[in-house]
């Protein structure tokens, strides 16, 4: 009887490390957005307009963090300590998303077109492959922090 007590406690041990170890893998990629909800890291507006939505996973818990364009993002992330960890994650909706279907794309990997309305008048939409005039991530990063002002509304 002894026994059996000893290997179902080791049993149930073993079962609550493995569902354990599930619960404490850092989270990755983007999450859903609760339209109208959620509120943008930066500018504190409500993330309404799925085609400019944007997500920055990272810090020393992996958070995840929303904005309502991915201007707010760049300047909310230039702020950040560990802005340029490599396991830091960007990510913005392609800009043909609905909220029925939001696609996620990584930020780094697409391009950037101006010219775009988007919730805090930073212009930019999305595109997966390179158009005339498209910005790169980077080229992008530096535009948007050297624009004056470089968001556009009082923040905290």
């Amino acid at each position: 009887m002894r026994t059996v007590l000893y290997i179902v406690a080791i049993a149930v041990l073993v079962a609550v490390g493995i569902w354990m170890s599930g619960l404490l893998k850092p989270a990755k990629g983007p999450e859903n957005v609760h339209w109208d909800r959620d509120v943008c890291e930066l500018c504190r507006m409500m993330v309404s307009d799925a085609g400019f939505a944007a997500e920055v996973r990272g810090g020393s818990k992996n958070k995840l963090y929303k904005f309502d364009d991915i201007g707010c993002a760049i300047n909310w992330q230039n702020e950040q300590s560990w802005a340029d960890a490599p396991e830091t994650e960007i990510w913005i909706a392609d800009d043909k998303s609905s909220r029925d279907q939001l696609i996620w794309l990584d930020a780094r990997a697409v391009h950037y077109t101006t010219g775009k309305i988007t919730p805090m008048n930073y212009g930019l939409g999305t595109s997966v492959t390179p158009e005339e005039g498209a910005m790169s991530f980077e080229q992008m990063v530096t535009s948007v922090l050297s624009g004056k002002p470089n968001h556009i509304c009082e923040t905290r």
